[in-house]
């Protein structure tokens, strides 16, 4: 997983551009390595910071893969617990065959929270990479995606190895399954209904 900083987003705004997802922060906003319970802070604070706006969450991956469903297995979780605006679920995933579509479809004065899973050293399996930037999906893979959302929650679900398409499928389903439901648990406290 690689946060970009100055970066464009194809398929956004009246010029088919949007700089860094209108202009967010763009200095300094490093991620920051969290366990599953210290979720509930960092979406807290999205939600004080943007209260009275619409808050869309951009759950990014495939359910054709264990490692890689986590975003659709958030996604669905986030609907599940009354949660309108989410972007990919598994009745509908946002993958990288769909992604630019999906993006542009965002309404341009939403805060979007970009939601995937990466692969990562192995003392950061089990922890979350949280930032007040976008991040660049697909990167674990050496794919080049547009890069995705204000804000981002980036789910360490393996080991990067030599060979990350087939660490994703060999990633435990148990462990994104759980993973899956502590994004969505922290995140429902201040969005849920």
């Amino acid at each position: 997983m690689r946060y970009n900083q100055g970066t464009s987003i194809p398929g956004g705004g009246e010029q088919g551009n949007v700089e860094v997802w209108k202009g967010w922060p763009q200095a300094g906003l490093e991620p920051t390595k969290l366990g599953g319970g210290e979720l509930d802070s960092f979406f807290q604070k999205i939600y004080t910071r943007h209260q009275g706006k619409t808050i869309t969450f951009l759950c990014i991956g495939t359910d054709r893969s264990t490692g890689d469903a986590l975003g659709p297995l958030v996604g669905t979780k986030l609907a599940e617990r009354g949660i309108k605006e989410v972007v990919g679920t598994l009745r509908e995933p946002c993958d990288a065959g769909n992604l630019q579509e999906r993006m542009a479809a965002i309404p341009p004065e939403n805060i979007v929270v970009a939601i995937d899973a990466c692969l990562g050293a192995p003392g950061s399996v089990g922890y979350y990479l949280v930032s007040e930037q976008p991040l660049q999906p697909a990167q674990s893979v050496g794919s080049s995606l547009p890069a995705a959302g204000h804000y981002s929650v980036a789910a360490v679900v393996n080991v990067k190895g030599p060979k990350p398409y087939w660490t994703l499928q060999m990633t435990s389903l148990y462990k994104v399954m759980q993973m899956a439901d502590e994004i969505a648990a922290a995140a429902a406290v201040p969005f849920g209904k």
